[in-house]
């Protein structure tokens, strides 16, 4: 079968095609400091459906991103984690996340907790 010519005005249609969303690029981001369970995703991401995480991890493993390791055993195991290519993608999610944090602070001055970095670094965060 013939590819048809796949046309973008910019290459950032491009990025967003595979990482575009509100979980893929968080799932992404959690998955540079290595290996997740799917209930590890849940704990660190708990307003995503368990749906949608299916969805996204198979969209994402379809695009070469991230890898789906099945282990042969009882019960069954699961873990998910970035292949070379989805390894290339660590630098802009880390430029997101710290682009999120000025944002945060310039938008609400203190006013707002990022549950992620406390779960991160191992420091509670101050409500």
């Amino acid at each position: 079968m013939e590819k048809t010519e796949k046309i973008y005005n910019t290459a950032v249609e491009a990025t967003l095609e595979v990482i575009g969303g509100k979980w893929k690029p968080v799932i992404l981001f959690h998955l540079t400091f290595g290996k997740k369970r799917n209930n590890e995703f849940k704990s660190l991401i708990p307003a995503i459906t368990q749906k949608m995480l299916t969805q996204h991890l198979r969209e994402l493993e379809e695009e070469g991103v991230i890898l789906r390791i099945s282990y042969n055993q009882v019960p069954p195991r699961v873990e998910y984690e970035l292949t070379e290519y989805g390894w290339s993608l660590k630098e802009l999610l880390h430029l997101m996340c710290r682009w999120g944090d000025s944002h945060i602070e310039r938008k609400y001055e203190g006013k707002a907790t990022v549950l992620a970095n406390s779960m991160l670094t191992g420091v509670p965060p101050t409500f």
